[in-house]
């Protein structure tokens, strides 16, 4: 299960995407979270796929590894494509199933929801794949940096996320272990009625949730027993600086929104 869960995991490696500034690619990612529902065509949409991609090769991960790792989205993907098929009933019948008419709209909508849904989570995956937690929490703090004038925990926000990154990968393993300790008890989570199995999960949950709490509890003593304080007064070991790379970066991104604006239909 671990093995199949890349989200929160860090990869280490010394390619342009690792190179680069966490603040560039945090912003990155955001506003192509904003441009990727402005696609509206085959081209836009291909123009998008090209450039996630592209990162991902970049990045120097094995594709076949991370399209591993997103296994578990597929199933969210195909869902919405299916729902999509199910519930709009416009345009021309392309084809019957099974009694039920698809029609043409429902394809075309189908299709771009579930690409753009893909095409973020794959873009958001590399975040973490290719940039350490550590890294993650000194650009939010710097890009939230204005709103401590407004005294807002901004140290506290970006601290929370990069224990909550952090952990994902933790608990895919707990939880792992816990289902197979389970599982050679003799509890079956596969088979039987829909009540049978929502019972044989409470096992696995209630020692997963006893697990998160020791080790959140283990967490808190060992950062107060190390004086944390907060981000008041701390100085870092690594400032973050804007290089090459990230002005390539911007740039290739700026041909993208261009490319992307005169490919809509």
């Amino acid at each position: 299960m671990s093995s199949s869960m890349i989200i929160g995991q860090y990869i280490p490696g010394t390619s342009i995407v690792h190179r680069m500034d966490p603040r560039s690619k945090i912003a990155i990612i955001f506003f192509f979270v904003v441009i990727v529902f402005f696609a509206n065509s085959v081209m836009s949409y291909g123009l998008l796929a090209l450039f996630s991609i592209g990162s991902a090769l970049l990045s120097r991960i094995p594709f076949p590894y991370i399209m591993k790792g997103l296994k578990p989205v597929w199933f969210l993907v195909i869902f919405t494509f299916i729902l999509h098929l199910i519930v709009t009933r416009q345009g021309e019948v392309a084809f019957s199933l099974f009694g039920w008419e698809v029609y043409e709209e429902g394809l075309v909508q189908g299709a771009a929801i579930s690409l753009r849904f893909f095409l973020l989570i794959l873009v958001t995956s590399l975040l973490t794949l290719t940039t350490t937690p550590i890294e993650i929490t000194d650009a939010i703090e710097e890009l939230l940096g204005p709103l401590k004038r407004v005294r807002f925990p901004v140290h506290e926000l970006a601290l929370m996320m990069s224990i909550s990154l952090r952990f994902i990968p933790t608990l895919m393993q707990e939880t792992e272990k816990i289902s197979k300790a389970q599982a050679s008890r003799g509890v079956d989570f596969r088979t039987g009625s829909f009540k049978d199995r929502i019972r044989a999960v409470i096992p696995l949950l209630v020692p997963l949730f006893v697990s998160a709490f020791k080790r959140a509890e283990e967490l808190a003593m060992a950062m107060e027993a190390r004086g944390y304080q907060g981000g008041e007064g701390r100085s870092k070991l690594r400032e973050l600086r804007l290089g090459k790379l990230d002005v390539y970066l911007f740039i290739v991104f700026g041909v993208l929104v261009i490319g992307l604006l005169l490919t809509r239909s």
